[in-house]
C-alpha cells in the first residue's frame, strides 16, 4: 500500500513522503493494517511503512493496549476488534446514514442494482453507505469507507460541479499540476473535458459515469439535500453492470430516482 497523507487521505509518493515520526508512525501502521485482512507480520509493516523494525514494533504494542490491533493465531498483525467496534458505531450513529438508508433501499429494490451515498473528500469521493442487490445478483466491489477519484465517478463529477463555479479556471485550478489517473479508456483526463463535463452536469443536475471508473460498469448520480437546500451534502448514485443495465435505461429513470430520493 502506499503511505497515505493522514490529514487529506491521498497517496503520497514513497520518494515524496516525509519520515514519519511520533504518532504519524503509529497512525500509518494503523492505516496500513486496513488494507491485509488475512493480517500482516512485523517485516511487511516494517517495509510498508518505511521505519526501523524496532520502532514499527512500539507503534503495534500501543495500538495493541487499546485493542485497535491485536495477533491472530497465527502471530500476524490485524485490527483489533476494538476498532471495528468503534468504526462501527460512529459510522452507524451517523445521521446522513441513518437519513439515507431508506433510499439506498427504495433504488436497490427497485431496479436490482447497487445504490451508493458518497461525499466529497478534496480529489476523492468516500462512500458512506451501500445497498447491494439481493444474494444471487452481481455485486460490486467498492466498500463503505472506500475511496474514488472524482473525475472519473458519477458522484465525484457530479458534487465538484456544486462546489466550483460555474469557471472554466476553477477547474483547472482544481486540477492544478497533478494528472488525472486514467483508469479506462473512457475517463476524462484534461482539465478541459472535465470542465466540460461539469458544465453538462449543471445544466441537466445529474451525472453518469460511462465505464469511466471501472470497465463494464456505468453509474448515475443525484444530488442529496440533508442540510441545505442549494449545497447537497453528497450524492446517490445507481451502479449497474452495463451488460445488464445500460447507462441509457439508468438514464430514462432519472425522474424516478430523484423523486426517490427527494420524497425520502
Amino acid at each position: 500500500m502506499p503511505i497515505w497523507n493522514i490529514r487529506y487521505g491521498t497517496p503520497v509518493p514513497p520518494d515524496t513522503a516525509p519520515p514519519l515520526v511520533g504518532t504519524d508512525r503509529v497512525l500509518a501502521v494503523l492505516t496500513e493494517l486496513a488494507g491485509h485482512a488475512d493480517g500482516a507480520s512485523l517485516e511487511e509493516l516494517t517495509r510498508a511503512v518505511a521505519s526501523p523494525k524496532p520502532t514499527v514494533h512500539r507503534a503495534l504494542a500501543s495500538l495493541c493496549r487499546f485493542g485497535l490491533a491485536a495477533r491472530n493465531g497465527h502471530g500476524r498483525y490485524v485490527l483489533g476488534d476494538e476498532f471495528l467496534r468503534l468504526a462501527f458505531a460512529h459510522h452507524e450513529a451517523r445521521p446522513d446514514h441513518l437519513r439515507i438508508a431508506p433510499v439506498l433501499t427504495a433504488l436497490t429494490e427497485r431496479y436490482g442494482e447497487t445504490a451508493h451515498y458518497a461525499v466529497l473528500d478534496g480529489h476523492t469521493v468516500v462512500y458512506r453507505a451501500k445497498v447491494d442487490p439481493a444474494a444471487g445478483a452481481l455485486r460490486l466491489s467498492s466498500t463503505v469507507g472506500g475511496r474514488n477519484p472524482v473525475h472519473s465517478t458519477a458522484v465525484g463529477k457530479l458534487l465538484l460541479a456544486y462546489a466550483l463555479p460555474d469557471d472554466d479556471a476553477a477547474v483547472t485550478a482544481w486540477v492544478g499540476d497533478r494528472p488525472l489517473p486514467q483508469r479506462t479508456p473512457h475517463t476524462l483526463t484534461s482539465a478541459e473535458a472535465l470542465a466540460a463535463e461539469l458544465r453538462t452536469i449543471r445544466a441537466h443536475g445529474y451525472a453518469v459515469d460511462d465505464q469511466e471508473n471501472e470497465p463494464g460498469i456505468v453509474c448515475l448520480a443525484v444530488p442529496v439535500f440533508l442540510t441545505s437546500p442549494t449545497r447537497p451534502s453528497g450524492a446517490v448514485s445507481v451502479s449497474a453492470p452495463v451488460s445488464r443495465t445500460p447507462l441509457a435505461t439508468l438514464v430514462a429513470e432519472v425522474r424516478a430516482i430523484r423523486a426517490t430520493v427527494e420524497a425520502r
